[in-house]
């Protein structure tokens, strides 16, 4: 004997029931993504009008992600930003990221080999950031670099290394940076001949080398070298450029790279 559906069950219901849900999630990573490193601060109507709801329906939202940590609400300047507990889950993440876990005994057989920090940084949307660094503790000088830190894009050596190779669409102000600066321009071509970008900051005495590493034939991350400008040789022909260079191409290899290298046609 046949029985009449009942409203609210089978798949139809299923999807009634949990449409609300997913609006919910949708809406709030549309207000969370709003937020960026050149738009840091937002009001509540900036944030209404990015979610293209009512304004009290906004303020329900901020209120529930304030609730969670997840955004931050300055009463003497009325606008929000992104919370602590953001940073919490960038950081796991970031550990999740399949190339953190494959470049973890590169990184800690190159400290070996050479006796300087090493540091693996990906590409976040807007500059380089550090997802691991193996510190080497043996010099009297020890360098540390914090995980999290975002590096900047055409001074750090791991910046170039992305302005060499990263598509041209991905990186909006290269054009821009180039026409200002013909150094970037021959140091960008030098490094696509290469493989490497080495900086030496006057201001610190800290001298970075750093080279690509690719998944197929795309940028994944940087792998670099730092350490003082005495310790580290700012020659790219140097056996510690070299080593870097080799340990970068093997993890490329790792990671579905056919000889470490990008294709350049």
């Amino acid at each position: 004997m046949a029985t009449k559906a009942q409203p609210g069950t089978g798949e139809q219901g299923a999807r009634d029931t949990t449409a609300p849900t997913i609006q919910t999630v949708q809406r709030a990573a549309l207000i969370l993504g709003s937020f960026t490193v050149g738009k840091p601060h937002m009001s509540l109507n900036e944030i209404t009008a990015r979610l293209g709801a009512s304004k009290a329906t906004a303020h329900r939202y901020t209120k529930a992600l304030r609730a969670a940590n997840l955004l931050r609400y300055d009463e003497r300047t009325s606008l929000y930003s992104l919370g602590p507990q953001v940073l919490t889950l960038a950081t796991a993440a970031r550990a999740g990221l399949p190339i953190v876990a494959a470049a973890e005994p590169y990184m800690e057989d190159l400290v070996r080999r050479i006796d300087e920090t090493i540091v693996l940084s990906v590409w976040d949307g807007e500059s380089p950031t550090v997802v691991r660094s193996v510190d080497n503790t043996d010099h009297m000088v020890r360098i540390s670099v914090r995980v999290g830190s975002r590096l900047d894009l055409t001074s750090s050596a791991q910046g170039r290394i992305f302005l060499t190779f990263l598509p041209p669409d991905q990186v909006p102000v290269l054009p821009r940076s180039v026409r200002k600066s013909p150094e970037l321009t021959e140091e960008l071509e030098a490094i696509r001949q290469h493989g490497l970008s080495v900086n030496s900051p006057a201001v610190n005495g800290v001298r970075t080398i750093a080279a690509p590493i690719f998944e197929g034939d795309k940028i994944s991350g940087t792998l670099a070298v730092v350490g003082t400008t005495a310790t580290v040789p700012d020659d790219v022909k140097s056996p510690m450029a070299q080593a870097l260079l080799e340990t970068a191409r093997a993890l490329s290899q790792r990671l579905g790279n056919s000889d470490g290298a990008p294709t350049t046609d």
